[in-house]
C-alpha cells in the first residue's frame, strides 16, 4: 500500500475519532443545556414574580402578607416570554385546578429515533426540577418550580446534535481533503528519489536530485547522491580489476598456447613420424603380424590429437579481431563452424553499421560473445537455425549490440544461472567493458543479447 494512502487512511481514522468525540460531547452538552435552560427560566420567572410581589405589597399595605398572592396577575404573555421552550413553570402554593405555564415545545426539532430516546436518558440520567423562591427575604411569597419536559429535552438534544454533526462532517471532509493534498505534495519528491534509485539499479549512478525543502528529504537526497558516487567508484574499480584479470588470463592463455605448440606439437609430430616409419618397415617385411595396422591406428589417433591441438591453439592464442578486425573475424568464425559442424546448421550473420574501426577490448569481447554462443548452440544443443546479429548503434550512446538466437532448446533460467567457464568469462568481459548481458527464452531455443559500450 502506498505511503500516501496509508497516511490519508490514518488521517481519516483520526478525523472519525474526533467526529465521534465531538458527537458525544454535543450530545452531553445539548442534553444538559436543558437543565441550564430550566434553571434560567426558574430564575427569570422568580425575579419577575418578586417585583410583582413587592409592588402588590406596597399598593395593598392593609392586607396581610400571607394574602398577597400574585397568582391572578403572573400568568401573562410577558411571563411566557421568560420561559424557555420545553420548560414548564408553576407557582407554589398553587391554586385549585391550576396548570403549569409551559413554554412552546412544538416544532422544537425533528423527532429523534427511538434508540436515541432510549439510550440518552439511560446514560445521562433524567432532568431534575428547579425550585427558586420568589423573595429570599419573604418565605411567604411562595416559590417557583420549573420542570423540563423530557420529550422536548430529547428533541432539542437531537436537533442540536444534527446541527453539530453537519458542521463537523463538512469540517472533517475539508480537513481530510486539504490534509490529503498537503500529504501528497509533501511526499511528491519521494517519486524523484525512487526514480533516481531505479536509474542507479540500471547502472546510471550519476543521478542528480533536485533540492528539497524538507530537511528529511534533503538528507535522503544527499545520501542517495553519496551512494551513487560510491557505487560508481566501486564499479569503476571492479571494471578496472576485471580488465586487469582478463589481461593476465589472456597472457596466460598465450603462454599456454606456446607451451602446447612447442611441447605437444613436436612430440605429436615425432609420434606420427615413428608410426609412419613402423608402418613402412612392417610393409617391407611382408609379414601379416598386425604391426602395420597398429601403426596406422597410431597415425590416425595422432592426426586427431593434432587437429584438436590446433583447435585449442586457435582458441588460446590472440583472438582474430586483433589481427583481422571484428567484421572479418566474425565472417571467419561463422564459416569455420559451417564447415566443422556435421549437422550443417543454417547460420545467418547480419552485420549492421560501420564495424571497420571497432578494435581493442570491445571487438574482442564481441567476438568472444558470438563465439561462446555458437559453441553452446552447436555443441550443447541441437540447433538447426542460428541467427547472429551485430549492430553498431551510433550517436551519443556509441555501442555494439549483439543478438544471438537459436532453436536448439535449452532452459533460459538454468543457463542464466550457470557457472560454466565460458559463460562466466563472457560475463566478466562484458562487466569490464561496462555493458549488459541478458539470456531469455526464444521460439524453440534461447536468445542472448549483449550491449558493449565502445567508449569503454
Amino acid at each position: 500500500m502506498r505511503l500516501v494512502l496509508q497516511l490519508v487512511a490514518r488521517l481519516l481514522l483520526i478525523v472519525a475519532l474526533c467526529l465521534g468525540a465531538a458527537t458525544i460531547w454535543a450530545t452531553f452538552d445539548a442534553y444538559r443545556s436543558v437543565d441550564r435552560a430550566t434553571a434560567a427560566s426558574a430564575q427569570r420567572v422568580a425575579q419577575a414574580l418578586q417585583a410583582l410581589y413587592w409592588r402588590e405589597l406596597l399598593l395593598r399595605s392593609s392586607r396581610a402578607r400571607e394574602h398577597l398572592l400574585p397568582v391572578p396577575d403572573w400568568r401573562t404573555l410577558e411571563t411566557m416570554k421568560l420561559i424557555s421552550p420545553g420548560v414548564c413553570v408553576e407557582f407554589q402554593p398553587a391554586t385549585a385546578f391550576e396548570k403549569p405555564l409551559c413554554g412552546q415545545s412544538e416544532g422544537l426539532g425533528k423527532t429523534p429515533p427511538r434508540w436515541f430516546a432510549a439510550i440518552v436518558p439511560t446514560f445521562l440520567g433524567s432532568h431534575a426540577e428547579v425550585v427558586r423562591p420568589v423573595s429570599p427575604r419573604a418565605d411567604s411569597a411562595g416559590t417557583v418550580v420549573a420542570t423540563p419536559d423530557a420529550a422536548a429535552a430529547i428533541s432539542l438534544a437531537w436537533e442540536y446534535i444534527l446541527n453539530v454533526i453537519d458542521v463537523a462532517l463538512l469540517m472533517a471532509a475539508a480537513i481530510a481533503l486539504l490534509a490529503s493534498l498537503a500529504i501528497a505534495h509533501a511526499l511528491a519528491p519521494a517519486r524523484a528519489i525512487v526514480t533516481a534509485l531505479q536509474r542507479m539499479a540500471r547502472g546510471q549512478y550519476h543521478t542528480k536530485l533536485p533540492r528539497f525543502r524538507s530537511m528529511e528529504l534533503a538528507m535522503i537526497g544527499n545520501a542517495v547522491g553519496e551512494l551513487g558516487g560510491r557505487l560508481e567508484e566501486a564499479t569503476e574499480q571492479r571494471a578496472a580489476l576485471t580488465r586487469r584479470l582478463i589481461e593476465i588470463r589472456d597472457d596466460e592463455r598465450r603462454a599456454l598456447a606456446r607451451e602446447l605448440h612447442d611441447e605437444f606439437g613436436q612430440n605429436l609430430s615425432a609420434i606420427l613420424a615413428f608410426a609412419n616409419t613402423i608402418e613402412t618397415a612392417s610393409a617391407r617385411t611382408s609379414r601379416d603380424n598386425g604391426i602395420a595396422q597398429d601403426a596406422r591406428m597410431i597415425s590416425q589417433a595422432t592426426h586427431h590429437l593434432m587437429a584438436s591441438l590446433r583447435d585449442a591453439l586457435k582458441r588460446l592464442r590472440n583472438p582474430l579481431p586483433e589481427e583481422l578486425g571484428l567484421e572479418a573475424s566474425l565472417v571467419n568464425l561463422v564459416d569455420s563452424w559451417r564447415s566443422q559442424s556435421a549437422a550443417r546448421p543454417t547460420i545467418q550473420l547480419d552485420l549492421r553499421g560501420d564495424l571497420t574501426d571497432v578494435r581493442g577490448p570491445a571487438a574482442t569481447t564481441a567476438y568472444r560473445v558470438a563465439q561462446e554462443c555458437l559453441t553452446n548452440a552447436l555443441r550443447h544443443g541441437a540447433a538447426r537455425e542460428i541467427s547472429v546479429r551485430i549492430e553498431r548503434r551510433a550517436g551519443d550512446d556509441d555501442a555494439l549490440l549483439i543478438h544471438v538466437e537459436d532453436d536448439g532448446g535449452g532452459d533460459a533460467e538454468r543457463v542464466a544461472q550457470s557457472a560454466g567457464f565460458g559463460l562466466t568469462g563472457i560475463r566478466e568481459r562484458i562487466a569490464a567493458a561496462g555493458g549488459s548481458l541478458s539470456i531469455l527464452p526464444a521460439r524453440g531455443g534461447l536468445s542472448v543479447a549483449a550491449t558493449i559500450p565502445l567508449a569503454a
